[in-house]
Formats: C-alpha cells, sequence, structure tokens
C-alpha cells in the first residue's frame, strides 16, 4: 500500500465519520431523528425498535456524540492533509494513538451497555484508520536516514 493510497483512504475514512456524526447528530431533532434511531437499533441488535431516541438526555447525548465525531472527523483530515507532508511520523503517532483510545473507550462502555454489535462496528473502522496509518510514517522515514 503507497502512502498517496494511505492518506487517501484515511481522507475518505476521515469524511465517513463526519457524515456517521452528523447522522447521530440528527438524533438530537425528533423531525430528523429516524436515521440515529435506526443506527441505536442496530447496534442493540436485533432490530425490534426498542431503542428510540427520545427522550431530552438520549437527544443532547446524540448532539454531543454527533458533534464529537464530526470534530474528530475534521482533525483526521487535517492531520493527513497538512501534518503528513510536513511530519508523517508525528501524523502517523496521532492517527494510530489517537483512535486506540478512541476505541478503548467506545468499546468498552458500547459493550458495558450490551450493544456487542458497536464493538464489532469499531473494530472495523479500527482497521480502516490503523492499517493504512501504519504505512504513512515509512516512507519518508526510510528515505530521510
Amino acid at each position: 500500500m503507497s502512502r498517496d493510497f494511505a492518506a487517501t483512504w484515511l481522507k475518505l475514512t476521515s469524511l465517513f465519520i463526519v457524515l456517521l456524526g452528523l447522522l447521530v447528530a440528527l438524533g438530537a431533532h425528533p423531525a430528523v431523528s429516524l436515521p440515529a434511531t435506526l443506527l441505536a437499533d442496530a447496534v442493540f441488535w436485533p432490530l425490534d425498535g426498542a431503542q428510540p431516541i427520545d427522550t431530552q438526555a438520549a437527544r443532547v447525548l446524540a448532539a454531543m456524540g454527533g458533534g464529537v465525531m464530526v470534530g474528530w472527523g475534521v482533525m483526521m483530515w487535517l492531520i493527513i492533509d497538512r501534518l503528513l507532508p510536513a511530519d508523517p511520523k508525528l501524523a502517523r503517532l496521532l492517527m494510530i494513538e489517537g483512535t486506540f483510545a478512541w476505541y478503548l473507550v467506545d468499546s468498552t462502555g458500547s459493550f458495558a451497555s450490551g450493544a456487542s454489535v458497536n464493538v464489532l462496528l469499531n473494530t472495523l473502522l479500527l482497521a480502516a484508520i490503523v492499517l493504512p496509518a501504519w504505512r504513512i510514517g515509512t516512507d519518508r522515514v526510510a528515505t530521510a536516514s
């Protein structure tokens, strides 16, 4: 996998995270909360309609969680777009360590709350970030010596 392909993949993944964050944030308003409600229902498999996002507390958490996801996705984009060319080792470190921190907290909380499907989805997203990020700092580091 070339560094250019890895960077493109990571930009696409960051765009996916932004879009997913916007979907989650839609849960904050009852008129547009259906996509977030379906996502919540899916991670508490099976799809049975038992996880509505219909309380003020759930709505504000959807807004906060969606906002954090959008910010994370934008930050990932900027790391790849602006920092990677200047300091690939630091870009790699930020992408990998930040992703592992997210994964540990999100997956532990998902498991504890009974949303085991989310742990699987988190694992797929972890792989989509860490595997290409592992590659982004290697080309320049090897040739810079």
